[in-house]
């Protein structure tokens, strides 16, 4: 069972000698405490009583055999950190469970050109063979030459499959990331607004793709931020476009907020046929 930071900082508390207000002090582990006459009960008055470590060499053999926690204070800070690993974990409570972590953070890179890089101040070379790609754990310290753009895929298909597609960016030194899995999101946007490279995102050419970029990429990223738009995308909507992604999605971003002209310029598309577009046509 794990103790709450509170009641951890309150034994510190009566580590250090201080007498609380057993009101303040609700929790199995006091009961257990007050039981084995670790923790003594103080009456002052007639509803109030107060509580007071009477053995502190005893009351921390306690802790370490029941909790297996040997430093309250180390407890404590680690409950409170952001970010701890599950050594650390073990480390303070026994427990790599103490805390809910993410031990396998990052997100996937792929490329069709060969991408030189710096990770943990190593220089490397990112050059996936067919079915490969590769996974950027330590991205706090990935760099890559500002030359290059960083391209942003929405949908799976179109990330497996980037050679098919090379077509569409001739004229960009590009490096590709994966929108999924999801719950590496936050880790790619982290990088993303870390680095200066400009950006480009490839989603659906419909409303639910627009506000994806709009919200997980362009309010973070600004101007370093644009959508990509092929060429012939009208004749794309008008012959190949799906009637029910525009009946059925709604549009969740503020239209008068978008500034990019071409992207303005899509949204006019998408409302004249009634369409949306899903990005696997591009998959040649």
């Amino acid at each position: 069972m794990k103790i709450p930071v509170t009641i951890a900082e309150r034994l510190i508390l009566l580590q250090n000698g201080e007498r609380i207000p057993a009101c303040k002090l609700r929790h199995r582990i006091i009961h257990e405490m007050l039981d084995n006459g670790l923790l003594k009960r103080q009456i002052k008055g007639r509803s109030k009583s107060l509580i007071f470590l009477s053995d502190r060499q005893a009351a921390d053999s306690f802790l370490k055999n029941h909790y297996g926690i040997a430093n309250l204070q180390h407890y404590v800070e680690a409950l409170k950190s952001g970010d701890i690993t599950r050594a650390e974990a073990i480390t303070v409570s026994s427990d790599s469970k103490l805390k809910n972590t993410r031990t396998f953070k990052g997100f996937l890179v792929t490329c069709y050109n060969p991408v030189p890089v710096t990770i943990n101040g190593q220089p490397a070379i990112l050059n996936p063979a067919a079915g490969m790609f590769h996974f950027i754990y330590d991205f706090e310290r990935f760099t890559i030459p500002p030359d290059v753009t960083v391209i942003g895929i929405e949908n799976p298909e179109n990330f497996s499959c980037i050679e098919r597609q090379k077509h569409l960016f001739e004229k960009i030194n590009p490096l590709f990331i994966s929108r999924y899995p999801q719950n590496q999101h936050k880790d790619l946007l982290k990088w993303l607004k870390a680095i200066p490279n400009q950006y480009l995102h490839f989603g659906d050419f419909d409303f639910a793709g627009i506000g994806i970029y709009v919200h997980e990429y362009k309010n973070h990223l600004a101007g370093r931020a644009s959508f990509f738009i092929p060429n012939n995308i009208e004749h794309f909507i008008s012959e190949f476009g799906n009637r029910a992604l525009y009946d059925k999605q709604e549009i969740n971003f503020d239209i008068q907020s978008v500034k990019e002209k071409p992207l303005a310029e899509l949204i006019v598309i998408i409302h004249k046929y009634k369409k949306g577009l899903e990005q696997e046509i591009f998959i040649s």
